[in-house]
C-alpha cells in the first residue's frame, strides 16, 4: 500500500474534505479534480469507484478505487471535456479551463554537429531506439503509484526548462519537454515516485544513458544523459529509492539531468508536480 506517504495522505485529505463539504451542502460532486489546470500539467481525479470516464472524448483508465489521470500537453487548447457515467447509470460532465502559457527561447551552441544534424547513418539507429521508448510507454499498469507523492530526483540549479523553444548551435529544433538540473558527473538520481523500471539504455543517439518509470495508469519518468543506470528493467522502487548516476552522454555540452514526464500522449512538466526546488 503507498498510503504511508505524506503526500498521499494530503491528498486523501483533500478529497475527504471535498466529500464533507458535498455531504453539508447536498451538492452532487461525485467527481474531484485536484492539480495544475495548465498547459503541461496534470491533475488527479476521484470519482465513484465503478465508474467510466472520458476526456476529450478518449477513455482513461480508473483505479478500483476511483482514482484517474488527466494530462495536457504543451500546446493544449483552452479547455477539456470530462464525461463520467457512474455505476448506476447517472452522467456527470466537467469542463476544465486550461491556462496558456508563455515559453521562452533557449540558445545552447557548442553541441558536436552530428548530435544537431544527423548523418544517414544515424537514421536507422535513431528509429530503433525512438521505438523502444514508444514501447516502454505503451505499458498501461492499474498501479497507482502516483499517489506516492513527488520528490525532486537530485537538487541543483535548473538550467532547462519545460516548453521552451530550443535553439541548437543556431539550428531551430523541436521545444525541450524535460527540466534540466546541472550536477555533476556521478551525482545520485533518486526515484521521485514509486514506479517499475520499463527501460535502462546503455546509451541512446540522443539522451546518451537513458532510464525510464513507469508510475501507473501510462504515466512515465524518463531520465537522460545518464553516467550509469544502478537498476534494471522489471525492478519496483520506492520514492527515494537511487536509480542512477548524473552524466553527460548523448547530445549535451555539461553534465545534468534532464527529467520528463509522459502521461498516455501528453508531455508534461515534471516541475509542476515537486513545486520550488530546494534552496
Amino acid at each position: 500500500m503507498l498510503a504511508n506517504t505524506e503526500s498521499m495522505s494530503l491528498l486523501k485529505n483533500i478529497f475527504l474534505i471535498i466529500g464533507l463539504l458535498v455531504a453539508v451542502t447536498g451538492v452532487c460532486a461525485e467527481l474531484a479534480i485536484s492539480g495544475s489546470l495548465v498547459q503541461g500539467g496534470m491533475v488527479i481525479g476521484k470519482s465513484a469507484p465503478g465508474a467510466s470516464i472520458t476526456v476529450d472524448n478518449l477513455p482513461v483508465r480508473v483505479s478500483a478505487e476511483g482514482y484517474f489521470l488527466i494530462g495536457f500537453g504543451r500546446d493544449h487548447g483552452a479547455e477539456s471535456l470530462v464525461n463520467v457515467v457512474y455505476p448506476d447509470g447517472r452522467s456527470e460532465s466537467r469542463r476544465l479551463t486550461i491556462k496558456k502559457r508563455e515559453y521562452a527561447i533557449q540558445r545552447i551552441d557548442g553541441l558536436p554537429e552530428r548530435k544537431v544534424t544527423p548523418e544517414k547513418i544515424d537514421y536507422a539507429r535513431i528509429r530503433n531506439e525512438t521505438a523502444a521508448i514508444k514501447e516502454a510507454r505503451k505499458r498501461d499498469d492499474s498501479r497507482t503509484d502516483f499517489l506516492s507523492g513527488w520528490n525532486w530526483p537530485v537538487e541543483g540549479p535548473i538550467s532547462g526548462v519545460y516548453g521552451s523553444q530550443r535553439v541548437l548551435n543556431g539550428k531551430p529544433r523541436r521545444p525541450h519537454f524535460g527540466v534540466d538540473i546541472a550536477v555533476p558527473v556521478g551525482s545520485l538520481v533518486k526515484a521521485p515516485a514509486d514506479g517499475v523500471v520499463t527501460l535502462a539504455h546503455p546509451g541512446m543517439f540522443y539522451s546518451g544513458v537513458t532510464l525510464m518509470l513507469d508510475h501507473g495508469h501510462k504515466l512515465s519518468s524518463s531520465f537522460l544523459h545518464l553516467n550509469k543506470t544502478l537498476v534494471k528493467v522489471g525492478d519496483r522502487v520506492r520514492k527515494g529509492d537511487i536509480i542512477a548516476e548524473v552524466g553527460k552522454t548523448g547530445r549535451v555540452t555539461g553534465a545534468h539531468l534532464d527529467w520528463r514526464m509522459n502521461l498516455r500522449n501528453a508531455r508534461i512538466d515534471p516541475q509542476l508536480l515537486v513545486g520550488e526546488m530546494p534552496k
